[in-house]
């Protein structure tokens, strides 16, 4: 299989160009667990997440950095030192180093930077071990007429990787060598941090030292502390001659797992499981584009670190636990997030063993009739509030079916299912339940956000949507007719029962939700301030869903309106514009961010949901509806390269925001391709 690569392209001419477009653009590196590796293109740190090795830990400690940076340069056999990557310092950019970048690219996924200086031509790969907090730096001298001296100093400022950037360690650092393997901790008991250099002749030289003044321009532009310290002990050097390798490895492992497994073999194991991935995918998905976002799949799939407990269960049933991070660098495991994911990140690839491990480790979190709405960072336990997760279940579990036919899954999860039925019917936390009168689904509690328009800035639910919200009811008439038929024959008047309850739920949807003065759906029915016919894009699941609970006569109005005031070329707009909320731009502070999160800013994960509504009404358009993803394959090489951003401003020119790397938008991207793609 030949290898998948990306190149980012760069203005080699204008150095100022060139310069922001390296401190734009991003990288990501992920190793299974939730830990992963991710920086700007030239080195420069402007993230609080920014660091060459966040290691995933059981709860309480959760994701930390632990290395965040190194210093690299050469020297020359006569004396001459070239230093190579950006530094981004309280009183700018040094641009020492950017000029000599000549090339980066993704192979496969991981990245690869080319230095040129002197006629020395020097290429740097990074590779993060899988299921280990584990990072390989590995430096090759491509070209060159003598050896070099490589210099590399690695900085570092243990602490949680959301924790602010002046965050100041309680203990001082302690650092300690035994012949040439490096440990620095801060105690006995703290996260260790492993250092050794592999391939070449090196040593280690103590010089100790802090760099007071590192600059985090991204976390000052959204309104948070912006000036870190970082400490050294030392710096490696290395000897490195023509077409030889050196490798420096960083790792919270164990001595002995490092050495079970070198830097190449590590790299060569690392693209051999990249390949088989490519290999189990959709033959469509195996070259191109569809390949990419293949790789880029793999990023959110994990085994949580830690869930102990957990783990011991599902190793009994012959599982794993498996999850799905919704986003790099902030997220973990949200449940609305991994079953709308579901398709395009396991199924869509021929994961189907992990999409059962992740269905049924979900299933084993169903309380009072709901799933997890996420697990907070360095925690075991799942916070419930939400009203359309458990919904988006029913939907990945026929998704599921459909691709695998593993009824057995399904039998030893209909206790579960059921259970979430017979709750919403019945009623459960945060006020959600079916009103008897008329049989939609109502929500709301004081102070809570529960559906997938879920900003909140301190008790400022920006989005209550408390009520009878359009999506819910159609997720929810979609589960009744699931469950109608995924009964029916083992208990037929049960299934009968749900099938009367359907029937009326799509009586009284068709009546109460049609916004005739509009031509469209009221996004809630019922609410605080009675019937909201504010225009988004949740009507579309009326129509998207295996069962529309949406009369298709309404079909076209509700898509012409979509197409006109909602569709860009990334996705969808979360508020049409001309609505006194509508927010054109994503910017400023946590406050200023969350009110314009689902207030206009465009989501790419709802294209999805358009190409199916478009498809069911227009069958015959695939290639109008391909059309559709032309903008987001263009993202592929902005903000974070090989993947697609959570968000982008609802204007031109539609600047990618939030997370880098997010799951669904990711998994929706490449289920749409898929199924557009000839």
């Amino acid at each position: 299989m030949t290898t998948v690569t990306r190149d980012f392209h760069f203005d080699r001419h204008d150095e100022k160009t060139k310069t922001r477009q390296l401190l734009e653009q991003e990288w990501l590196l992920t190793n299974g667990l939730g830990g992963y590796a991710s920086g700007t293109v030239c080195g420069a740190l402007t993230r609080r997440y920014h660091g060459l090795l966040i290691a995933a830990y059981p709860s309480p400690l959760g994701r930390m950095v632990m290395l965040n940076r190194l210093t690299e340069s050469i020297r020359f056999p006569d004396g001459s030192t070239v230093r190579f990557g950006g530094d981004q310092r309280e009183g700018g950019l040094d641009y020492e180093g950017i000029e000599y970048l000549t090339g980066f690219r993704l192979e496969d996924g991981l990245p690869v930077w080319r230095y040129e200086f002197m006629g020395s031509v020097i290429e740097k790969q990074l590779v993060m071990v899988h299921k280990q907090n584990t990072v390989h730096l590995i430096y090759r001298l491509l070209s060159g007429e003598q050896k070099v001296r490589l210099k590399l100093q690695p900085y570092l400022q243990f602490r949680p990787h959301d924790a602010s950037v002046d965050q100041v360690t309680d203990d001082p650092y302690m650092f300690t060598a035994v012949q040439n393997r490096y440990q620095i901790s801060t105690g006995s008991h703290a996260p260790q941090l492993r250092l050794v250099i592999n391939g070449g002749r090196g040593n280690f030289t103590l010089e100790e030292k802090q760099s007071t003044d590192i600059f985090y321009d991204v976390e000052n532009a959204r309104g948070y502390d912006a000036l870190g310290t970082l400490w050294t002990a030392g710096y490696f050097a290395v000897d490195l001659g023509m077409d030889q390798e050196a490798a420096l490895t960083a790792s919270t492992e164990t001595w002995e797992t490092l050495a079970a497994l070198p830097p190449e073999a590590a790299l060569a194991m690392e693209r051999e499981r990249r390949r088989l991935i490519l290999a189990a995918a959709d033959p469509r998905a195996r070259q191109g584009l569809a390949a990419e976002l293949v790789l880029a799949t793999d990023q959110f799939i994990i085994t949580p670190a830690g869930r102990h407990k957990d783990s011991v269960r599902a190793h009994a049933m012959g599982d794993e636990v498996c999850t799905v991070i919704a986003g790099y660098h902030w997220f973990t495991d949200w449940g609305r997030d991994t079953m709308i994911s579901l398709e395009g990140l396991t199924l869509a690839t021929g994961r189907h063993m992990e999409a059962g491990w992740i269905l049924r480790t979900f299933a084993h979190y169903v309380r009072n009739g709901l799933i997890p709405n996420l697990f907070p960072e360095g925690h075991n336990d799942g916070l419930y509030h939400t009203a359309d997760a458990s919904l988006w279940f029913f939907h990945a579990v026929n998704r599921y079916l459909q691709h695998t036919g593993d009824d057995a899954t399904l039998q030893l999860i209909m206790p579960q299912l059921r259970h979430i039925i017979d709750k919403h019917l019945s009623g459960t936390s945060f006020g959600i339940r079916v009103d008897p009168s008329d049989g939609l689904l109502t929500q709301g509690a004081e102070g809570y956000q529960l559906t997938w328009m879920d900003a909140k800035v301190g008790d400022w639910v920006v989005t209550p949507r408390r009520g009878k919200a359009v999506e819910l009811n159609a997720l929810w008439y979609n589960a009744l007719r699931l469950m109608q038929q995924w009964t029916e024959q083992n208990d037929p008047a049960y299934s009968r029962q749900l099938g009367s309850f359907a029937d009326q739920t799509c009586r009284s949807f068709n009546s109460r939700f049609w916004y005739a003065e509009g031509g469209y759906l009221y996004d809630v029915v019922d609410g605080e301030l009675g019937d909201d016919s504010a225009c988004r894009p949740n009507q579309l699941f009326a129509i998207s869903l295996e069962h529309s609970v949406l009369e298709r006569d309404k079909w076209s109005p509700v898509l012409e309106t979509v197409r006109t005031r909602l569709l860009t070329p990334v996705g969808l707009r979360t508020l049409a514009p001309g609505h006194p909320d509508y927010k054109p731009t994503y910017h400023g502070d946590l406050r200023a961010r969350d009110a314009a999160y689902h207030q206009g800013t465009v989501w790419p994960w709802l294209i999805g949901t358009f190409v199916d509504s478009w498809l069911k009404l227009y069958p015959d358009q695939v290639q109008t509806a391909h059309s559709f993803l032309d903008g987001l394959a263009r993202q592929m090489n902005h903000q974070c390269i090989g993947s697609i951003s959570e968000i982008f401003d609802a204007e031109k020119p539609y600047h990618p925001k939030g997370c880098i790397a997010q799951a669904w938008s990711v998994a929706e991207m490449l289920r749409c391709w898929l199924k557009t793609s000839p």
